[in-house]
């Protein structure tokens, strides 16, 4: 199974971006399942239903928040939805602390999972949002050999360290972002670099140039569920 795993979409360009290349990946052949993040697909901000619908076109219809949320959010942190082939696939959002808020322990929470992982596929995605390249390193080794893949989110920027962990276990630290590239991690740099310059509040648009998908097709044995194989990858698509 070939599975395709989408950073950060930032914005309509974003969407677009997901869209067009997921869809198309998909309708050659060339991957069987598509997980992707969207906290910033409604204007760089957030996400709507509206914009949910029009990522759907281009992957699974569903939507998870992080584990370690409080029970009281709304949402829930794990799905697992048959593949195209009827591999069951779980898919698991998890967020970090160093740097961010302090939400429960992502470790704590996600041993509480696969614990109990009966309920769980064969193969299984791990969406680390996270601040510290340290923090999703530790946890992509704290899960090797219990997750097909773990990936890294949050910075938007893509790192080149992508492998196949000694037990079996995808990893990358950040899978990089789908949007405008000619920006300050989506947002416009004018308005982005007044606020540094100034110190001043500022409202932060969406930029429009440059936009691209980025992200790794990861090869899992369907049986076993340990990675075969991972490849980074960055389709640019132009303004």
């Amino acid at each position: 199974m070939k599975v395709l795993i989408v950073g950060d979409i930032v914005g309509s360009p974003g969407r677009q971006a997901f869209a067009r290349v997921a869809t198309g990946m998909r309708s050659a052949g060339k991957v069987d399942f598509v997980v992707a993040n969207a906290e910033n697909a409604a204007g760089g901000k957030g996400l709507s239903g509206k914009t949910a619908e029009e990522l759907f076109a281009g992957g699974e219809e569903r939507l998870v928040r992080p584990l370690n949320f409080a029970p009281e959010a709304p949402g829930r942190g794990v799905t697992t939805v048959k593949s195209a082939s009827g591999v069951s696939v779980s898919v698991i959002s998890i967020i970090g602390r160093t740097f961010m808020r302090p939400y429960d322990s992502p470790f704590h929470a996600i041993d509480g999972l696969l614990n109990g992982r009966n309920a769980l596929g064969p193969v299984i995605i791990v969406d680390f949002h996270a601040e510290a390249t340290s923090e999703k390193i530790v946890m992509g080794r704290y899960l090797d050999g219990r997750a097909s893949a773990v990936v890294g989110t949050h910075t938007h920027v893509q790192t080149s360290d992508e492998r196949v962990l000694p037990k079996g276990t995808g990893y990358i630290t950040d899978l990089g972002m789908t949007g405008p590239k000619d920006s300050a991690i989506g947002c416009d740099l004018e308005s982005v670099m007044q606020t540094m310059i100034k110190g001043l509040p500022a409202k932060f648009d969406v930029a429009r140039d440059d936009v691209t998908l980025e992200g790794v097709v990861v090869d899992i044995d369907e049986r076993t569920g340990r990675a075969r194989k991972i490849k980074r990858i960055r389709e640019q698509l132009g303004k």
